[in-house]
């Protein structure tokens, strides 16, 4: 079979909420409003913490999806201001995030435990302010989120194939500075940058789903011990090693391309490998230049560019059964999905999600009772979830 991108198609239950006349839609869903109407209408469960667990009802899967939010709509009313990754949100936050994390992750893995038969992934992508909240493309909630989706291999195998120029599928370009102008400079620094015990680089080819032939050339680590590693405090926290050392590459390169021999960025995580790795690397900075020039004889080009740290992170099952972790840059547009080669066209379909929700509810109820019991939060009730079980009360 053909390893291509795959597109399928899933309906959802539209937004019940009206728009406000004279607000744009992604200004009004970054408004404390729309996430007052997010938990009552698909919030499933609430931690003190103010992290919750939804349901996507404007979703990627017909089989498992579903999201944790850091819900600070209420405490920092500016959207700009809101914590966008992993990196800054509180220590006690992030503690009580990541056992999240590990429970869902090994509850997906438990209940979809056939690689041949199911895609199981994690992950995250940065929301931080790196456009106008106007802009098209800007993600509708501007918080820290992640996903949680499990696909199908038999629909993919079943999904027409698609279009492998789709800009989405190629990072509006922006993946291949990295990966294809520079890939030895890019690995060389995570290699160098990050000391792990529990990550193991691995080649490309070992990382690719045979049907779509994704992911393309990015770094990706195995995960040594698998989902028990996941127990495991030290492998959330090389986890985030690898989102710092993106960081500091990124803000590094678009440093340079912004101000010529700009000085190194403030508080980097690795500042010596900085300095050693890219600053004094003359393909780095060829590339740099390259797009510094084409920057400025191409204004439509330079407002492409997401200047500040944009990323996609994935923990994901490889065709082999093994957890593999991979990051990328973000482009506007295009979801966590799709480094994976997997599009999702989304359709407003009131009668096809009813089709489809009882089956997702029954495992999101489970999971959340998991939750309830590891002291992970307290059920949210709400019209949707009413004589669902004892559990839901």
């Amino acid at each position: 079979m053909q390893a291509t991108p795959r597109e399928i198609t899933v309906p959802y239950r539209p937004i019940p909420l009206p728009i406000p006349e004279g607000i744009k839609p992604n200004e009004f869903f970054n408004s404390a409003e729309n996430l007052h109407d997010l938990v009552q209408n698909n919030g499933l469960l609430l931690t003190p913490e103010n992290l919750l667990l939804y349901r996507k009802a404007l979703g990627h899967s017909r089989e498992f999806d579903t999201s944790i939010i850091y819900n600070t709509s209420k405490c920092i009313l500016d959207p700009l201001g809101r914590p966008a990754r992993r990196t800054q949100v509180p220590p006690p936050v992030r503690q009580i995030w990541n056992r999240m994390n590990q429970i869902i992750i090994s509850y997906m893995l438990e209940q979809y435990s056939d690689p041949d038969a199911w895609l199981v992934l994690a992950g995250e992508a940065s929301l931080d302010p790196t456009w106008s909240l106007t802009s098209p493309g800007v993600p509708s909630i501007r918080m820290l989120h992640n996903h949680f989706i499990v696909f199908s291999k038999e629909e993919l195998r079943q999904a027409k194939l698609a279009d492998p120029n789709n800009p989405n599928l190629t990072d509006g370009e922006q993946h291949s500075l990295f990966a294809e102008h520079m890939p030895h400079v890019y690995r060389e620094f995570f290699a160098k940058a990050l000391d792990f015990d529990i990550l193991q680089a691995v080649d490309r080819e070992s990382t690719k789903i045979g049907l779509t032939g994704y992911p393309q050339g990015l770094p990706s680590w195995e995960v040594r011990g698998g989902v028990t590693a996941l127990q495991d405090i030290r492998f959330w926290q090389e986890y985030d090693m690898v989102l710092k050392g993106f960081l500091d590459f990124y803000r590094t390169f678009f440093g340079q391309v912004s101000t010529r021999n700009a000085p190194m960025p403030k508080q980097v995580y690795f500042p010596d490998q900085v300095e050693q790795v890219l600053l004094f690397n003359n393909d780095f900075l060829k590339t740099v230049k390259k797009v510094r020039d084409r920057c400025i004889g191409d204004p439509k080009y330079a407002n492409s560019i997401r200047w500040q740290p944009a990323f996609k992170q994935l923990i994901y099952r490889n065709d082999e059964g093994k957890l593999i972790v991979t990051i990328s840059q973000n482009s506007v547009g295009n979801a966590i999905t799709e480094l994976l080669g997997v599009v999702v066209n989304r359709v407003p379909d009131a009668a096809g999600y009813a089709e489809i929700e009882p089956r997702l509810l029954e495992r999101l109820c489970a999971l959340r009772q998991l939750l309830v019991e590891a002291d992970l939060g307290m059920p949210v009730k709400n019209q949707y979830w009413q004589g669902q079980g004892a559990e839901m009360r």
